[in-house]
């Protein structure tokens, strides 16, 4: 693309018949007082600071994937940093965290920071990961309150989620006068690769500029990869066709000719 991702169950083998089935112990709960020393310490962390300070937290994050009560306590104090005058390292610290526990709880706050430039980055990180449909609405909503590279990049957030509900939104920036903001749209919609947004990117193909053709055709390979790989030949084929013309540049027509040879099911 143009723009921008144990244990094992060997023991389980051998173990007794009336052990079958049943879950792994879970981690044990972290030292709460360490939790509390090592928030203490994240309110003047920076990334010159020793890391080891905030281990406890990342220990609590990783037992939160298993202890749904400790995931509720954790969440919301993490968020609570992001409302502070915590240092950016601290703030970046946290986004990372809540990307692996994040829940729509947390979304609003991190919304906040998509208009930040020393944050908007990191904020990102974790919508794009948070798997509540409010992220992806809180990114949506962002769209028409941002420019320039902040704008750019929630764009391409959008494409990472790869989700089908902003599709129209994403469309509507195809035609944007700013190059960057059509190109990056494109792609995010490759990235989607569904039906909608392969009609999305076909339909502009005869409107949109010199300047966005390169990123227009490799975000219609990019969907039509994505759209064979989910058995929607026939859609992938056209894309492909579509692509093979002599008005075309000569990496995009062996691309496209690739791509139907694979639709085809033949060997290079």
């Amino acid at each position: 693309m143009m723009w921008y991702q144990t244990g094992t169950c060997l023991a389980m083998a051998t173990a007794p018949a009336a052990l079958s089935g049943a879950a792994l112990a879970a981690d044990p709960p972290p030292d709460a007082a360490a939790v509390n020393k090592a928030f203490e310490a994240l309110k003047s962390f920076d990334w010159g600071t020793d890391q080891k300070l905030l281990k406890p937290i990342d220990d609590a994050v990783m037992a939160a994937h298993s202890n749904a009560a400790l995931q509720r306590e954790l969440e919301p104090r993490l968020a609570a940093v992001l409302k502070t005058g915590a240092s950016r390292d601290a703030k970046d610290f946290v986004c990372r965290k809540l990307m692996l526990i994040g829940t729509a709880a947390s979304v609003p706050v991190l919304a906040e920071l998509l208009a930040d430039n020393d944050h908007s980055h990191m904020a990102r990180y974790a919508l794009e990961r948070i798997p509540a449909p409010e992220a992806a609405s809180a990114l949506r909503d962002a769209l028409p309150k941002l420019s320039g590279s902040l704008k750019i990049g929630v764009i391409g957030s959008l494409g990472v989620r790869r989700d089908a509900a902003s599709v129209s939104a994403l469309a509507s920036l195809l035609s944007d006068a700013d190059a960057k903001i059509a190109s990056a749209a494109m792609c995010a919609l490759g990235d989607t690769g569904n039906s909608e947004a392969a009609r999305a990117l076909s339909a502009c193909t005869k409107k949109a500029s010199k300047e966005v053709h390169p990123a227009l055709a490799d975000a219609l390979l990019v969907t039509a990869e994505r759209l064979l790989a989910d058995g929607k030949k026939a859609e992938a084929i056209a894309i492909y066709k579509s692509l093979g013309g002599e008005d075309q540049p000569k990496l995009i027509r062996l691309a496209a000719t690739h791509g139907l040879l694979v639709a085809a099911g033949k060997k290079e």
